[in-house]
């Protein structure tokens, strides 16, 4: 594990101990029945992190913020932050988590809800024990600064290790929740209502809830994770019928991605073209391309203009997908050029979508420098000067222009190298290269 990320560890153990010492100050006095509210609610959040599905060595859903948020709403205390994290230590035994890991999840446990307790009391949110005037401002509050907190500690350590931005991760980890996350947001406060009116025994009704939470998330992750699985397979499909553009859909989503961070687009509009970038060739698949795939010599005119057609295929299929209709002219158009001699429809400058402009430098790039039947790769600085020469007639000008600018040159080969390492059939000439 990188030195750096010990610190980012150390940071949020920190910045937890600051969280707990600020809610003992600030804390309101114990509530009646507050022991058996925090054991029960504690108790509860080891259930659903035991029941959290595990996503891989690295991450698992779990429900346990809901238990842990109803124990903040019947006692907004340091006790409650101890329970929780003494909850998430026993997962952690349980789970056999590496030292580091175990430790940060503690601490961030720990930080999130001592953080959203401190936004309660601040509020003016009383406990649930307690009669009162419900605040709903107090508890909706309490409950993003956990969701948060949560986000924010877990997005800046994968940043850090992955040598990626914090905004684009936590972009990431949001998107897929945080509808589950508003849906689910009554539940903590209904759950608090139940264990006043009903006590101890009345809180395991709880279990039903909890577990069908827990199946619409795990539902909600299972179809984003067949959908893009699915893409996967289609691509690699495709690519199966040519060894020498292997990895070539993936190569390009990586280089357009990086191209698109490079000139500013929101981490939503990177997404969007990654995706377009990853299906650019999806109607190769067709039949009438796998003799043309297969030739190991150069391509005939017939042949050239029978593969001029691929976009329009690839097109038609992505458009039968209703989510990823807003790509659709991106992939149709990136092999146009900017000054109108490109294929299909000979569209120029701008209006070629600005996904179709980046793919297509993105798609040049990465032709250069892999191994074709009919020549060897390319040098980067022979791609440096290919950019700079071809911007303005087959490339947008100021796409080529800002990958120039500052260190982005330098990004791009760097991409190359990381995509050798994953076995993305990078020549070993192109390494040496740069």
């Amino acid at each position: 594990m990188p030195r750096k990320v010990y610190l980012v560890i150390a940071l949020v153990c920190a910045t937890a101990a600051f969280a707990v010492t600020a809610l003992f100050a600030v804390q309101p006095p114990p509530p009646a029945r507050w022991l058996a509210a925090t054991l029960c609610m504690a108790g509860w959040g080891i259930v659903a992190q035991v029941l959290g599905h595990q996503l891989g060595r690295a991450s698992a859903i779990s429900i346990a913020s809901i238990p842990y948020l109803t124990a903040l709403y019947l006692v907004p205390r340091v006790e409650v932050v101890a329970l929780a994290a003494i909850g998430e230590a026993v997962i952690g035994i349980l789970r056999r988590r590496e030292t580091p890991k175990a430790v940060f999840n503690v601490a961030q446990v720990a930080l999130a809800v001592s953080i959203g307790a401190i936004t309660f009391t601040a509020l003016g949110g009383r406990p649930l024990l307690e009669p009162g005037k419900v605040n709903i401002v107090a508890y909706a509050a309490a409950s993003a600064a956990v969701f948060i907190a949560n986000n924010a500690c877990v997005s800046f350590v994968i940043a850090v290790s992955e040598n990626r931005s914090v905004r684009s991760v936590l972009y990431l980890m949001t998107k897929g929740s945080i509808v589950n996350n508003v849906l689910s947001l009554p539940l903590p406060y209904l759950f608090g209502r139940l264990f006043v009116t009903r006590g101890v025994w009345g809180a395991v009704l709880l279990a039903v809830p909890l577990i069908a939470v827990r199946q619409v998330f795990l539902t909600a992750w299972k179809l984003e994770t067949v959908t893009q699985d699915l893409l996967q397979l289609m691509v690699k499909a495709i690519e199966a019928r040519d060894p020498y553009t292997s990895g070539h859909s993936q190569r390009v989503q990586a280089y357009a991605s990086l191209i698109g961070r490079m000139i500013g687009l929101s981490t939503r509009q990177v997404e969007r073209l990654s995706q377009a970038a990853l299906l650019h060739d999806v109607g190769k698949i067709h039949e009438i391309y796998a003799p043309i795939l297969r030739k190991p010599d150069k391509l005939s005119p017939a042949e050239w203009a029978l593969m001029e057609t691929h976009p329009i295929k690839s097109a038609e299929l992505v458009s039968a997908v209703s989510h990823l209709k807003d790509i659709v002219p991106s992939i149709r158009h990136h092999h146009e050029n900017w000054n109108g001699t490109g294929y299909p429809d000979h569209v120029a400058g701008e209006t070629i979508p600005l996904f179709a402009r980046i793919i297509a430098i993105a798609d040049t790039v990465d032709a250069m420098t892999t191994d074709r039947p009919y020549r060897r790769a390319l040098p980067t600085e022979v791609v440096r000067q290919e950019l700079i020469s071809m911007a303005g007639a087959q490339f947008d000008p100021k796409l080529c222009e800002a990958i120039m600018t500052g260190t982005n040159f330098e990004k791009l080969v760097s991409s190359i190298r990381a995509n050798a390492a994953r076995g993305r059939s990078t020549p070993d000439a192109v390494l040496r290269a740069v």
